[in-house]
Formats: C-alpha cells, structure tokens, sequence
C-alpha cells in the first residue's frame, strides 16, 4: 500500500491515449475521442476484478458514499449506524443526504461490534454502514443477518480494503451498494475518483444518472437526455480513470506483495509476548494494507508511540487514538455539529446526541491499537530493519513499564 508506490510506465501509457485525443471528460464529444473510453473501461474492469454486475466511477469516494445512500432513499430523519472508528467521509456523507450518523462502538476487529449495532437499532434506523478498516473486514454475516432480520439496508464502506474478500466475496459487493476510494493512498489510486458497485440494476440506474446531474443517459446526445430526478456533479475525469485503468491491472500484484511483507513484519512482532493482533473474521480474505496491533495498556501504547516517535521510526505507524481524522475522539467539529450552512435543530441535536456518547469500550481498544502501514517497496532488509527496531523499543517501554510498577 499504495499504489502510487507503482506508479510508472503503465500510467502514463494510458493517461496519453487521453491526451492525444484531447477529450478529458467521461461523457460525449464520440468522434474527436477516437474509441477512447477509459471510464467505461474502468467500470467494466471493476466489475471483472470484483465480481458485481454494475459499477460506477465518480470523483472520490465520499461521493461514492453519498451517491449509494441517496439512491438507496437515505434522507430526512433516517439514521446510518457505523463505527466510532473510521474516516470523516462516512459521517459526511451521512449528513449531506441529510440523515443522522449513529457512531457505536467497534471491536476487536477495528470494526463495527454486532452487539453494539443491535443495541443502537430504533424505528429510525434505515442503514447499517460498515467501514472495513485497514484493510480487514467487518463480521459479514452477523451483520447481513442484523439487516435482514430488521429489513435494514446494508452499505459497505470499502474504501480501505479494496481487493480483500469475505468468505469468498469481494468487500464491497456483499451489501446492497458498496463503494472504493481511489484516491491517492489506497491500493489502487486514479489520484482522486471512487466507484460505487451493485448488484442491482435499479441502484446502478439512479447513480450513473445521479452523479451526472440528473441525465438519464439515454440518448444519443447527451445534451437531450432527460432529467427524471435532480442530480449532483460527481463525475470522474477521463485523465483520472486512465489511471485508475493501469493499477487495477495491478492490483494481484499489490496484493501478493503486501500479503507477504505484513506476513513478515508480524513474524518479527509476535516474538514479543505481550503483543497481539487485530481480530481478522476472515484471516485468507485480509488485503495487508496495515499490520494492526495491540499492546497491553494505553498507557504503554503511549509510552511506545513516544518512544518510537523520538528515534525517529514511527513513519507510517498510525496511533488512531488521536487522530483527527479517524477517531470519534478528536472530532470536536462532529460532537459540537460545527457546519458552514445551517442544519435543521432536529438533526444537529440528534447529530451531538449520538456523537458524545459514552465510548469507553472503543477507547479501550483503541488506545492500546497501533497499524503500521504495509510498503510495496520493501527489502526483506528494510523490514527485518524496521521489524527490530520497532521491537528494541517496545521491549525497551515494557521493561520500563514493569520496573516502573
């Protein structure tokens, strides 16, 4: 991870078959772009890759979000229940249709609990959004079997793990809808763009029209199509798709290699007794994008990321507990509805409501978590390198730790 570390002849090949037509949008000007589709390319290889019947590109992942949760009849007054650990995108995109993000706790998997998920279920409730992070998966099957015993709808917010699977199914094509990210520093990048996939033909209907501001693309000139519904402006460019059209080729490739330096970066760690590992529900479907581990408490973890951060080595490992973009805690815009426009006093209760929550069973995962990101680049030098020097400093902090008690 990520596929920019990649980035190469491959890329520019098809960025210039862009180029030399000149025609940089996905839609229209048939003749001057002489065959040259790299869109429509693009959803097809994704649809391919990942086993759905439909895909649709559009500029970046939160409008992929935001695009699936219309389409599906998100809006005024539902609730989306996800995990307290995530990206902003997935609240803000829940706001944006107007409907109430509902943070519950995450597990020892870095993902939605199922147990927490039951317990924050009311009559509001209209969507389950799991956010695969880091690479793994939620636990797919209780929470299929939570929607359908509740006739919920079931998003997957894949955007972190694209390529991995789930007894067999791709992430991202188990729900109703599912979306990627493909921006800069997920597996597969186009730089900036994200696709939503699904299986039914309906959904896919309302998003390619959506994303497009409404055109039902069903003319031979665009310009005459029909607007059965207002629509939104999230369409991916053709210099973007062509991108995104050389790394999905790819992606095998990132996959093999990031499987097999996480393998030996957690050889190295797991020599340390008082380390474990992130809880993966399907340990052959993981993509490796990050090594994710545990120490005992949160204030070793500190001392840890501390220490690791004063030699110098800390450089792609990720303490989340304090990230601003990843953790309930530190989202002092979400807790106190901080927004530019004006949110209806009903939803911007409801939104500080659900988001100060008690969460202490999340912290106590999180504050002892730390995910060290997998490079393509990798030596098997730099990693038994980087491996000894992360475990000379844990085992450093322990033996500080213990003495200290």
């Amino acid at each position: 991870m990520p596929g920019y570390e990649f980035f190469g002849e491959e890329e520019r090949k098809q960025v210039n078959d862009v180029l030399e037509t000149g025609i940089l949008m996905r839609y229209g000007f048939d003749g001057p772009r002489k065959g040259i589709w790299k869109a429509k390319e693009l959803e097809q290889a994704v649809c391919e890759t990942f086993g759905c019947s439909h895909a649709q590109l559009v500029s970046s992942g939160t409008a992929a979000l935001t695009a699936a949760l219309t389409v599906l009849a998100v809006g005024y007054g539902d609730e989306v229940i996800i995990p307290a650990f995530t990206f902003v995108a997935s609240f803000e995109a829940i706001l944006s249709v107007g409907a109430i993000p509902v943070l519950v706790d995450v597990d020892d998997t870095l993902t939605l609990s199922p147990q927490a998920v039951r317990n924050a279920i009311t009559k509001k409730t209209k969507c389950i959004m799991p956010v695969h992070m880091c690479g793994s998966m939620a636990d797919m099957d209780a929470l299929v079997a939570i929607c359908q015993e509740n006739n919920l709808l079931l998003v997957e917010d894949a955007c972190q793990s694209i390529g991995g699977t789930y007894k067999g199914k791709k992430l991202g094509t188990i729900g109703d809808a599912g979306t990627f990210s493909f921006d800069f520093v997920k597996t597969i990048t186009c730089a900036e763009g994200g696709v939503v996939m699904t299986n039914d033909k309906s959904t896919y209907d309302g998003i390619d029209a959506y994303s497009d501001h409404g055109h039902d693309h069903k003319g031979a000139d665009r310009g005459a199509d029909l607007h059965p519904f207002i629509g939104y402006n999230f369409r991916i460019s053709e210099l973007h798709a062509a991108v995104g059209l050389a790394q999905i080729k790819k992606l095998d490739q990132f996959l093999a290699i990031q499987r097999k330096n996480h393998a030996a970066l957690k050889s190295i760690l797991s020599t340390i007794p008082e380390i474990s590992f992130r809880r993966v529900p399907d340990e052959i479907g993981d993509s490796c994008t990050f090594l994710s581990w545990f120490l005992p408490t949160t204030a070793i973890t500190k001392a840890v990321v501390a220490e690791m951060k004063e030699q110098g080595i800390l450089a792609g490992s990720f303490y989340w507990f304090v990230n601003n973009w990843h953790y309930i805690s530190k989202w002092a815009h979400l807790k106190n509805a901080i927004t530019l426009n004006h949110l209806h006093p009903e939803i911007k209760e409801a939104v500080m409501q659900n988001a100060n929550k008690d969460f202490s069973a999340s912290d106590a995962i999180m504050g002892r978590c730390v995910s060290t990101s997998i490079s393509l680049l990798w030596t098997p030098e730099q990693i038994l390198a980087k491996g000894e020097q992360m475990a000379t400093v844990i085992r450093k902090v322990l033996s500080e730790q213990s003495v200290a008690v």
